[in-house]
């Protein structure tokens, strides 16, 4: 650990005493001093056993951390590893309740505190508390931890194995990769919310009746007691909120009451508070909320929580925050969160750093994907204002018998350790669909230990009427779905992978869109693509969710979220051992799709902040003639290259996509410029032609702090290939060579080549820019960072690491304690969030020439049921509820995907529309004739058409891409739901 001058040890000691004999309660860091070994020597738990020869670490710390990205998931390293750490408490700590909480082990862990075992924990999931009160000793203590991140571990009381330790969703960094605490308390305290091990719920602060407008709420605050004295005692609850300054904004308190010895109390108050802040999307908002048990007046326990306030509702098919109605725009991320060379565990500055990108892409949802989140993401998503959807733990299936206990168990755990988190917003069942009565169960948890949050019960799927009577979300993962009920959202959407390294065919090194090995011997070329393709595919893809938005209509999409934001280690299926389908490669550098979703999705509902930007760059080569792209959600796009207007016109096609083919490349500034409707310039995007590249770049990025010399700390460092003026040379692909100097340890980057060069010291930036990260040392001191390259300039950077110390192995210093909330967006704003564009006629009947008992299927908001005719007897008649003049029929047709149908569609015996009904990924709206009139007839006129289908590939299970074409005939008109418009009235 870093060296403490002898004066500041002294006043170390001398607090740690003193805040032990008169502080309420202690909670330390516990990352710092532990010894790891890969191994399973006997005696490795007892207090005396010799570790010095064993590896120093600071948690968070994988001890197979070099894995990741260098391996194929199913190749990470597993097996048995100890870590060891000794401590000394400080003086006055005898009598009183030692608490260890873990934030998580990978597979099992074993602990053990001077040679006496005192928990297993075995889910590999959520936190865990281990009291070890009665196993210490004067003087310097032991723990050691035994881990097991076998693939095919098992229960040991049941010999079951665990459904989420899969080799394809749950990355495999075994150990201790997640943080530690450690918690003295007084014998009457308020509980860890740990319920794994401790069995206990701790705290439970919720806001009610809220008035979001007049900025009032009643705050509630409950806390578990317990009493571990050998008499009652009797005590006040007090409660103090402050504000993000640290002002007490309340306080109020609850009458005295007494606990029997060895009971548990739960005791209670609330008061209104006005002038709140709520918490919002991209305003992460905290209180930090002060319980407190007093004895005679006295301070005996004091619990800080910090929390945020925000109302949330869930009906109508859309989703409300603070009362605005929004529709969920975000990405489908791995819990791993992985670095390379570093798995998950990274500083809590980089979580924030990482998380806070996917926000600025306008992100305001993560649905983490089988596995519940660490607590470091479920905070740093605090922070920064972004909600989340978090799961328990599984595979890809519901599971009955024991399976299904331990995945109730690890929600039941992940709600009371989480449920002070105002970004979880949803509680998922289970990455598919689960059972009426399973989600029942998983309802009643939520309704158990957090029935104030405002969170939401479901899971993927849970589509048909019965399932939505008793979940409160759903959505399918590749499709479009909507409702007039739950909010329907898609729960992973565009799998297309791309590498960041290959802009486009007609740049270095030239790759081809697609181009790649097969996919267990199906083409992969959707999971091959360029930087142009897999933006141009993210824009098509969001199209139709965009144009089933709230605001056009009573069944609407509450959105969905696109998979994955960062390339991740796990179940690829491109070139690389690792998937690329993130909008920003490991090291978190944009690809061209991140910029896209900043455009589409910028505002709650609809569009509030138009943008544009140019797909790909401005260095070709002379003689280059390409089509350029733009993606913009202003209503007109013209095209400038050095000041002149150039292209024939826009080509549109989706509403964000706007192309203008054949450009002729020459060096300079390509400009492209977007106009509202009434031609007022509203936006621009400029690219510019980089000089040929003459030196290096070095930016390093650190927390707030600084680095700091705890050993656990990273410096992230980009690296780019710039032109004589600065400027970014998008084309290079030169190989850097690194060299480090100072108390600091190499992690490198990624890159693509041998072992992906994690871990090298040399390795190439692609589009001019790569990233590297240092990790620090436990001594302070000058660390010097230096890049060169052949024909370039060499660049060098300084990080100068602070001390962090450590006193007799705790650090008072907590991890993100220190980081700023992100406040940017503002408040919820009190406009609407849309503007209605059409409006639902209600349909009165439904009656069909064929199968006449399933016409109502057609219109009963469940899309498991359709009607489908009989061949030659394909029409089916609704009457409206009022004569209506309809201007647009949306419809949702079995084989959505593949078929195109021939339609024809007459109200009141009048045509008006005779056309194709287009494949989409879900709906298509067809735009008819006005004509006001009761009777709508909707048939088929002809044999579907399957060219040109939708792709939509799904190597890895055909069945999850099924929309029905196959088991219905093509003459054949089936119809899961239809719905019919007439046009909204002027404002």
């Amino acid at each position: 650990m870093t060296t403490v001058p002898r004066l500041l040890l002294f006043l170390l000691v001398s607090h740690c005493v003193l805040t032990a004999a008169h502080a309420e309660r202690q909670s330390f860091n516990f990352n710092p001093a532990w010894r790891l070994a890969v191994a399973d020597p006997a005696n490795a738990s007892d207090s005396g056993f010799d570790d010095r020869a064993w590896k120093a670490v600071t948690l968070p710390r994988a001890w197979n951390e070099d894995d990741a990205f260098g391996k194929d998931i199913v190749d990470h390293s597993t097996g048995i590893a100890w870590y060891r750490k000794r401590f000394t408490l400080p003086a006055g700590t005898r009598g009183r309740k030692v608490f260890l909480e873990f934030e998580g082990a990978r597979q099992a862990a074993e602990v053990y505190v001077n040679g006496k075992q005192l928990a297993l924990h075995e889910n590999g999931i959520t936190a865990f508390g281990v009291d070890i009160s009665a196993a210490l000793v004067d003087g310097e203590n032991t723990v050691a931890v035994r881990t097991d991140n076998r693939w095919d571990y098992r229960e040991r009381a049941t010999n079951q194995r665990y459904q989420w330790a899969d080799k394809n969703f749950n990355a495999n960094y075994g150990g201790l990769p997640k943080n530690v605490r450690l918690h003295i308390t007084d014998k009457l305290y308020q509980t860890l919310p740990l319920f794994a091990s401790l069995g206990t719920t701790g705290v439970y602060v919720y806001a009610q009746d809220f008035d979001i407008g007049g900025r009032r709420a009643t705050i509630h605050a409950e806390s578990q007691v317990k009493n571990e004295y050998a008499e009652p005692r009797t005590f006040t609850y007090e409660v103090v909120l402050r504000d993000r300054d640290g002002k007490q904004v309340a306080s109020f308190t609850a009458p005295a009451q007494t606990v029997a010895p060895g009971d548990t109390a739960t005791v209670k108050a609330s008061a209104k508070v006005e002038n709140l802040h709520f918490w919002s999307w991209g305003y992460g908002y905290l209180y930090d909320v002060t319980t407190t048990l007093k004895v005679d007046g006295k301070a005996i326990d004091s619990v800080v929580t910090r929390t945020g306030f925000r109302k949330t509702a869930f009906g109508e098919g859309m989703v409300r925050l603070n009362d605005r109605v929004l529709q969920m725009k975000g990405y489908a991320q791995r819990t791993s969160n992985e670095w390379p060379a570093v798995g998950i565990s990274v500083p809590a500055w980089l979580s924030d750093y990482s998380n806070g990108l996917a926000l600025k892409s306008n992100a305001n949802l993560i649905r983490w994907m089988h596995i519940t989140p660490w607590r470091q993401d479920t905070e740093s998503l605090d922070r920064i204002g972004l909600m989340q959807a978090m799961p328990p733990g599984d595979s890809e299936a519901d599971v009955t018998g024991r399976r299904w206990e331990q995945r109730l168990e690890v929600m039941r755990d992940a709600i009371i350790y989480n449920r002070n988190s105002p970004s979880i917003i949803f509680y998922e069942s289970g990455n598919r669909g689960v059972s009426a009565a399973h989600m029942q169960e998983m309802k009643a948890l939520r309704d158990q230990y957090d029935p104030h949050g405002g969170r939401a019960s479901g899971s993927r799927e849970m589509l048909s009427s019965a399932l939505q009577n008793v979940a409160e979300y759903g959505g399918e993962m590749l499709y479009i779905n909507k409702s007039a009920r739950n909010p329907m959202w898609a729960m992973e959407y565009s799998r297309d992978e791309g590498a960041r390294k290959f802009w486009d065919a007609l740049s270095p090194p030239f790759h081809a869109d697609g181009d790649g090995p097969q996919y267990k011997g199906q083409s992969a070329a959707t999971y091959n693509r360029n930087q142009d393709t897999h933006a141009i595919e993210n824009v098509k893809r969001w199209y139709d969710y965009w144009r089933e938005r709230p605001g056009t209509g009573t069944r609407v999409s509450s959105g969905g979220v696109n998979i994955i934001f960062s390339d991740s280690n796990t179940h690829h299926r491109g070139a690389e051992n690792y998937r690329r389908s993130g909008e920003v490669d490991a090291m978190r550098i944009p690809k061209d799709g991140y910029f896209a979703h900043q455009v589409i999705w910028d505002g709650w509902v609809d569009v509030e902040r138009p943008r544009a930007h140019i797909v790909g760059h401005w260095n070709y080569q002379p003689g280059t003639r390409k089509a350029v792209t733009v993606i913009s959600s202003a209503e007109r796009v013209e095209l400038r290259l050095n000041g002149k207007k150039v292209g024939a016109g826009a080509r549109q096609s989706e509403r964000f996509l706007f192309t203008f083919d054949d450009i002729a490349w020459q060096p300079g500034e390509l400009k492209a410029i977007g106009y509202d409707a009434a031609g007022k310039q509203v936006c621009e995007s400029v690219l510019t032609t980089a000089g040929k590249p003459v030196a290096l770049k070095l930016t390093p990025m650190t927390g707030p702090s600084g680095l700091q010399a705890d050993g656990a700390d990273l410096a992230l460092v980009q690296v780019e290939v710039v032109d004589a003026k600065g400027r970014r040379n998008p084309a290079a692909l030169d190989t850097i060579t690194f060299e480090l100097d100072g108390p600091a340890e190499w992690r490198g980057g990624i890159a693509q080549g041998p072992n992906n060069h994690v871990l090298d010291k040399s390795l190439p930036v692609e589009g001019g820019i790569n990233r590297v990260l240092v990790r620090s040392a436990t001594e302070a001191g000058k660390i010097v960072l230096r890049a060169r390259a052949q024909g370039l300039k060499s660049a060098q950077v300084v990080l100068q690491s602070k001390p962090a110390p450590v006193v007799a192995g705790l650090s008072q210093r907590l991890p993100g304690a220190d980081l700023p909330l992100y406040l940017e967006r503002g408040p919820t704003p009190a406009t609407p969030s849309f503007k209605v564009s059409r409006i639902a006629v209600p349909v009165q009947v439904a009656s069909a020439a064929s199968n006449a008992a399933d016409a109502g299927n057609s219109i009963d908001d469940d899309e498991t049921t359709r009607w489908a005719s009989a061949a030659g007897a394909s029409a089916i008649t609704y009457r409206m509820a009022q004569p209506t003049t309809l201007t647009e029929v949306t419809m949702k047709l079995s084989g959505w995907r593949e078929r195109s149908y021939p339609v024809r569609i007459a109200v009141d015996g009048e045509e008006v529309f005779n056309g194709m009904a287009p494949r989409s990924l879900g709906y298509v709206t067809l735009p008819v004739k006005p004509k006001q009139g009761s009777l709508v007839t909707v048939e088929l006129v002809g044999a579907a058409e399957e060219g040109n289908a939708v792709k939509m590939t799904e190597v890895a299970n055909q069945a999850i891409v099924d929309t029905g074409a196959n088991s219905t005939p093509k003459g054949v008109l089936s119809i899961v739901e239809i719905e019919f418009y007439r046009a909204a009235l002027p404002e």
